[in-house]
């Protein structure tokens, strides 16, 4: 995978996922989910745009945080949402 430099990695940080055991959202709607992306500055856990309802892409738009990273077991990649690239 070719990634490129992105200056939202500075909002990056250590995170805990809020809710590991899946989206944050979903979890209280009752709503099914695909995949799972974890938020890299405030640790939320949302679903993938091929989930239904895309709580990933919506944190990352509403609250300004662009930066998540597969919270899929053994994968290992980061995405901006902001230039739609891996990071």
């Amino acid at each position: 995978m070719v990634t490129i430099p992105d200056p939202h990695l500075t909002m990056v940080r250590p995170v805990s996922p809020r809710t590991p055991e899946g989206c944050e959202e979903c979890i209280r709607e009752h709503s099914p989910w695909v995949h799972l992306r974890l938020c890299l500055t405030c640790g939320h856990v949302g679903c993938c745009d091929s989930s239904p309802l895309k709580h990933a892409s919506r944190h990352a738009n509403g609250v300004g945080h662009p930066v998540v990273q597969s919270f899929e077991p053994g994968e290992n990649w980061r995405w901006c949402y902001v230039h739609e690239a891996l990071v």
